[in-house]
This record gives C-alpha cells, sequence and structure tokens, in this order.
C-alpha cells in the first residue's frame, strides 16, 4: 500500500494522515503546541519516542511549521514578520542544539536553479551573507557580532553527476564547519499549504524526498555534523489535487442538501485514503499523477527566498537588526 500513501514533506500532515478518523490527533510520544499572531501560526512539534515515528513515518526530532495563508498575496509587510518570526524559531534550533554566536555556518541551497519549484536553494544562497572569508582572510577587520557564514548550491545529481550529500560532505571535510543548514523545496499533501508554508527541522534533509526520490541525506549520521533542514512546499502531486477537490466538491454540496448519496453515491461512502487509492490507479498507468505548481510560482519563489535569507542572516548575526531583517538581503 506505500505506493499509495499520500507523499508528503511536512511533519505536521504526516500526524494529520496518522490521526485521520480518530476522535483525539493525540499521538503518544508526540509533544507539540500551536500559537497564531499576525496571520501567522507557528507549530512546534517534537516526536520522543521509535514508535512514534514509525507511526507518522517521520525521523525523531523537533519540528516548527510557520503557516501563513496570506502569504501568497506578496505582502512586503506580512513578508518582513514571517522573516522575524522565523528567525527567533530558528535562534531557538541554534540554542537547543548548543550552536553558540561563534560557531561557524555551512549553508546548503540544495534543488535545481533551472527548475523554478526546485529553486528555492539556490535563490537562498544569492541572497545569503557570507562571511568566512572575511575571517579567513582579513579577521581584526571584522565587526563584533558576526560568525563565519558560507554558502554553497551544488546543484542536483542529473546535472553535476554526484550525489549533493558528497558533494557536501568534501566541502564539511575541508571547510569544517560547526553547523550545516540545509535548504529545499518540499512537497505538500494540502493545497493550502503549498506556497504558504516554512518547515524547519533538526533531523536533516534527503534531496528528492518529496518527489519519491530514495537519496543519501545530508544528516548528521552522514555528515558528522549537525544539520537543520529548512524546506517550502512548493509542488503537490495531481492525484492529490484531484483528492482535495472531491473533499471540496462534497463539502460544498452537502451545504445544499443532506442528501448526498444520489449524487456521489459510493464515491461518497469512501474515505480519503480509498479514494486516493482509485484516483492513483486511474492516472499512474497513464503516467498523469504529475506535479504540480501554481503559476505564480516565479514571483513566490524570489520572495519567500528573501524571507528565508532575511531571516537566516538575522538569526545568525547578532549585528543585524532582528526588527528590519529585510534590510539585510542583497
Amino acid at each position: 500500500m506505500a505506493l499509495y500513501n499520500v507523499r508528503t514533506d511536512l511533519a505536521l500532515e504526516a500526524r494529520e494522515i496518522a490521526t485521520q478518523g480518530r476522535e483525539t490527533t493525540e499521538i503518544p510520544g508526540v509533544w507539540s503546541e500551536t500559537d497564531s499572531a499576525d496571520g501567522i501560526t507557528v507549530t512546534r512539534m517534537e516526536i520522543k519516542t521509535e514508535e512514534a515515528a514509525q507511526q507518522i513515518g517521520k525521523i525523531i526530532g523537533h519540528y516548527v511549521t510557520l503557516e501563513v495563508p496570506e502569504l501568497r498575496n506578496g505582502d512586503t509587510t506580512l513578508q518582513d514578520k514571517v522573516a522575524t518570526s522565523f528567525a527567533k524559531e530558528f535562534e531557538a534550533f541554534l540554542t537547543r542544539i548548543g550552536v553558540n554566536e561563534k560557531s561557524s555556518v555551512l549553508i546548503v541551497g540544495l534543488g535545481n536553479w533551472n527548475v523554478t519549484p526546485d529553486a528555492l536553494g539556490p535563490i537562498v544562497v544569492e541572497n545569503i551573507m557570507v562571511t568566512r572569508h572575511y575571517f579567513e582572510l582579513m579577521p581584526d577587520q571584522v565587526s563584533p557580532g558576526y560568525r563565519p557564514v558560507s554558502a554553497v548550491a551544488p546543484g542536483v545529481l542529473g546535472t553535476t553527476g554526484i550525489e549533493s550529500s558528497d558533494i557536501v560532505f568534501g566541502i564539511v571535510e575541508s571547510s569544517k564547519p560547526d553547523l550545516i543548514i540545509a535548504i529545499d523545496a518540499l512537497a505538500a499533501k494540502s493545497l493550502e499549504r503549498v506556497n504558504t508554508t516554512i518547515q524547519i527541522a533538526d533531523t536533516g534533509i534527503h534531496p528528492g524526498s518529496g518527489i519519491g526520490n530514495k537519496r543519501k541525506g545530508l544528516t548528521k549520521d552522514v555528515l558528522g555534523v549537525p544539520c537543520i533542514a529548512i524546506g517550502v512546499p512548493t509542488v503537490v502531486y495531481a492525484s492529490t489535487v484531484v483528492n482535495n477537490t472531491m473533499d471540496m466538491v462534497f463539502e460544498h454540496m452537502k451545504k445544499h442538501t443532506a442528501n448526498t448519496e444520489p449524487l456521489f453515491g459510493v464515491f461518497g461512502q469512501m474515505d480519503e485514503t480509498e479514494r486516493l487509492q482509485l484516483v492513483k490507479e486511474v492516472l499512474n498507468p497513464l503516467g498523469h499523477d504529475l506535479l504540480v505548481t501554481p503559476k505564480e510560482i516565479d514571483k513566490f519563489m524570489e520572495d519567500i527566498a528573501n524571507v528565508i535569507a532575511s531571516g537566516l542572516n538575522a538569526a545568525l548575526h547578532e549585528a543585524v537588526d532582528k526588527n528590519n531583517v529585510a534590510a539585510y538581503t542583497h
């Protein structure tokens, strides 16, 4: 049945799937809390046990999800608020894993810069405040409040012929960073979360996992250095779109009539998993279970990359004004 599972990189959605049909959303071994302010909903979740990890399908660790439904509208004021909130949440990760203000950081922008929905990592790297070369070449001229930060966009296996993790491993061996931050585009289950959500996790990242590729990951076990993953869902499967659309049609019709059985018949009696299985059985043999992205993806990628880059600049460098993070991208 793994073929028919809903594919999502978001721990929040994985928990929702695991608790679907239950009376409670609580899972033993999983802690979570949610805060909302200024149009930003922050969900902090910790998977504590191996049993909970297997049930949800995510690795033991901490996950933070920022959901901002209005992020698609291009509101610069809201983007600044998201960047500030992101910076605060990211600083909490740094504190938790023991990274101090002088620790060196390597930022890895995963993805293919030639494919817009997959270009998040490379675009973020372009806007990161890199400082390692100053510490190497002119350490006496570096102002207080900055740390050594380097950044690289290693490309994808299909372009370079080398696994991203192998490229990063070589850089880690040479530059000896204290922390790796890996940024990648993700896949979501929910249409509403595409282009509106940011996830932070201290579990590392597996390139291509969102589109079903089994690849060597960027994790502490592989690289020997703590790795924090940042991701934004930019795509969703066509089968998921069809399934979600059916849900919305069902809910819409229920507002107009209590007797929907003549309209939907057996479809109305299926649960979400059964409907998704049926949709995939139809689409997969035809090669039509496509990865779908919104038409505004070009503008959105620039905006969300600036949000993440400015938030990282603020979180990594004490000298950056936390209340004006947008001023520190270029």
